[in-house]
């Protein structure tokens, strides 16, 4: 009897395969412009879900590796990178992931076009989104500091098609002292004989340290304490003769996941390096490459996701028990369509933000719009990092025990999702910088606009109760935050990830129904099948706090 052996799930054309950023890129871009880029998605499509995909799979288990030393004891520190790596930077670099927005040939659309080839490029490429965010973070950022010299000598490379040229940026803040709290940063900056800045400090925690670049903090000598102490200094990695600059890898981090990017801890023993934007406010001056990095996050997240449903879609179909195939039973479908409710939402939102990118680059975005700006991309990223994890192990789940097992690569999914609510600022963080933009301005005001706007454009009747819900959470939650602030800060805080939650979720679902009517006004019901699936699920809900009984429960004390 020959033995059974279960078919492995498998992938299409990625961007075929893909119903909801189809539909999305025909109702959001100029018929024009969606021709125009069409092709390129489609063969980034046939890419990630064939010869990327399988590539990946058979790059599995290379790590980055570290040398130290070469054989005559010199300190060299060569890193040297995984296969797919080395070729998911080609493709980067000839695809023009970094460039596209800074060519802007399409206007305001150049980020839509951008980051719809990111999201299908990310989950066939072992997060070689991490160098490729900071690298646009730093493009962004040295375009708008005024430095002539550095975006002279730095912009070219970090935007460049010609993979000889390309550079990538890091982007080195975290020290022992934290990651979030940057205003701790024991780095010193001070200058030699020749009146050049040097840096001396460790940074604990520097990833993709192959970079040939980085934006960093440190804190000139003599100046206070705190994050306006900081300055902004934009160093590069090696000198011309491919010396390290006076920088000590000490150790590659032994990481959950994201295994395959080159994250060190490193010492600054001297370091040169060049201040962008002054002595001082270093953190509010590298504040447009967190904005850029964070949206990046927020779309790999998505993608993720994608990558997740679209396997276990495709292992329903495959696997049988019971006496049928899983894509015929009730509750498998019932799971799936969760799973596939979440990815919706969190897709819409994460484009919307791209959207307003996109406008505000280019100067057509609305004062509103530069409101919802700033409000929306920390609740953008901490929404759909959160959805990811989530959806990611529940996709695992859909697997069985294969799902748990390192050769199908399927943990690799969850182990890397992970990351994205911890990298540039973990949920309770990003909760209280949109706690602080919220409570400060117009911005709520703004958000709120435009759910109602969202939700008065709903005419089905199966979409009315879910586009309802979503005004009514955020109405809570502008309630909440009046009544909160009346009770001291404490309250607020305390609040916060629930009313970032509440927020970013109330914005998917009221845009999940637009799109919704939209696709329902053209015979197609499925998206509003998301979207009353979605609302289902719940929406957070933010009441009363008994502050003392908290902190008793969490630390578990009377």
């Amino acid at each position: 009897m020959t033995p059974f052996n279960q078919l492995a799930p498998t992938l299409g054309n990625q961007y075929q395969d893909d119903r909801v950023l189809r539909l999305y890129l025909r109702h959001a871009l100029p018929p024009s412009v969606l021709a125009t880029i069409e092709p390129e998605l489609n063969e980034m499509g046939e890419m990630a879900g064939g010869p990327l995909h399988a590539f990946q799979l058979a790059d599995r288990l290379n790590e980055p590796r570290h040398t130290p030393w070469d054989a005559w004891g010199t300190r060299v520190d060569q890193i040297e990178v995984s296969p797919l790596w080395r070729t998911a930077e080609q493709l980067a670099a000839r695809s023009g992931l970094i460039a596209i927005p800074y060519e802007r040939q399409h206007g305001a659309w150049s980020r839509v076009h951008q980051m719809a080839l990111v999201y299908l490029f990310t989950p066939s490429t072992d997060v070689y989104s991490c160098p490729l965010a900071m690298t646009d973070g730093a493009a962004r950022t040295l375009s708008g500091s005024g430095n002539a010299a550095l975006s002279t000598r730095a912009l070219p490379h970090l935007t460049s098609r010609d993979t000889r040229q390309f550079w990538t940026s890091g982007q080195w803040m975290t020290e022992s002292t934290g990651g979030s709290d940057v205003g701790l940063s024991q780095t010193v900056a001070r200058r030699d004989d020749q009146g050049n800045w040097r840096l001396h400090g460790r940074k604990w925690f520097t990833s993709a340290i192959t970079s040939q670049m980085a934006l960093t903090l440190a804190r000139p000598e003599g100046n206070p304490t705190g994050g306006r102490g900081l300055a902004l200094f934009y160093l590069e990695t090696r000198d011309a003769q491919g010396r390290p600059n006076n920088i000590l890898v000490h150790r590659l981090k032994d990481k959950l996941g994201t295994r395959k990017v080159p994250t060190a801890e490193l010492t600054l023993d001297g370091t040169l390096a060049q201040p962008v934007m002054g002595l001082g406010d270093g953190v509010k001056n590298i504040s447009p490459m967190l904005n850029i990095t964070r949206t990046w996050n927020s779309v790999s997240s998505v993608a993720y996701m994608r990558r997740a449903v679209a396997l276990a879609r495709d292992y329903a179909r495959k696997r049988f028990a019971f006496g049928s195939a899983l894509a015929e039973k009730p509750l498998h479908l019932d799971t799936l369509s969760w799973m596939q409710a979440e990815l919706e939402a969190a897709f819409h939102l994460a484009f919307f933000l791209v959207e307003l990118i996109g406008r505000d680059e280019v100067g057509q975005a609305s004062d509103q719009e530069r409101d919802l700006l700033r409000l929306l991309t920390p609740i953008v990223k901490l929404t759909t990092a959160k959805q990811s994890v989530t959806v990611c192990s529940e996709a695992l789940e859909c697997f069985g025990g294969a799902g748990y097992i390192e050769d199908t690569g399927l943990p690799a999914l969850l182990r890397d999702a992970q990351v994205f609510s911890i990298w540039e600022g973990t949920t309770n963080v990003l909760a209280l910088d949109a706690l602080r933009v919220a409570h400060g301005g117009a911005a709520l005001g703004a958000l709120q606009h435009h759910i109602s706007t969202c939700a008065s454009a709903v005419q089905d009747a199966a979409l009315r109760d879910a586009a309802a819900a979503a005004a009514a959470t955020a109405g809570a939650a502008a309630h909440w935050l009046k009544a909160a602030g009346a009770r001291g800060a404490p309250f607020l805080e305390a609040g916060a990830r629930r009313f970032a939650l509440a927020l970013g979720r109330s914005l998917a679902l009221a845009l999940l129904c637009r799109q919704g009517q939209l696709a329902v006004e053209q015979g197609d019901r499925l998206p509003l099948a998301a979207a009353v699936r979605f609302a289902q699920h719940g929406l957070p809900r933010i009441g009363a706090d008994d502050l003392d009984l908290a902190a008793s429960l969490a630390m578990d004390a009377a």
